[in-house]
């Protein structure tokens, strides 16, 4: 019986760590975009490249900030196959993470064709309910 009694107690210790983040997902305004400013579909450019973000009808808050209709940017670089949609986003070199609040960057791309696309991630970096995320750009770097 002691046996069993520290197994379960041992399994509530760690049922919140292996907890999926279901209950972290927020939602987002139905009409919220998020989008390039700077750089255009199509544009050739000689590096480094600046990056502005561009967001409607949402707010940007910094990560750790639980505020409703808001969330910070996270920019896909090359990145073939979508992340999981219901977990935090991975940080890698092809997810970068704005959890400050940033609304632009400057990336050092190796010479030749890059896709770009954001995507608004909330407080805990999960993607709203209905993800808000931009058309992928293709680019090319000189």
């Amino acid at each position: 019986m002691r046996k069993i009694l520290s197994l379960v107690a041992g399994l509530l210790c760690v049922a919140p760590i292996v907890a999926t983040a279901e209950g972290l997902v927020s939602k987002a305004p139905a009409d919220a975009q998020v989008y390039f400013i700077e750089p255009q579909d199509g544009a050739v450019i000689e590096g480094p490249v600046k990056v502005v973000f561009g967001l409607e009808n949402m707010g940007v808050a910094p990560a750790g900030v639980d505020r409703d209709n808001t969330g910070h940017h996270h920019l896909l670089i090359d990145v073939k196959d979508m992340p999981d949609m219901s977990q935090p986003l991975p940080a890698s070199e092809h997810v970068k993470h704005f959890g400050g609040g940033q609304t632009e960057t400057t990336l050092d791309l190796e010479p030749g064709t890059h896709t770009l696309q954001l995507l608004v991630g909330n407080y805990v970096h999960v993607p709203h309910q209905q993800p808000v995320i931009s058309k992928k750009i293709t680019i090319e770097v000189k």
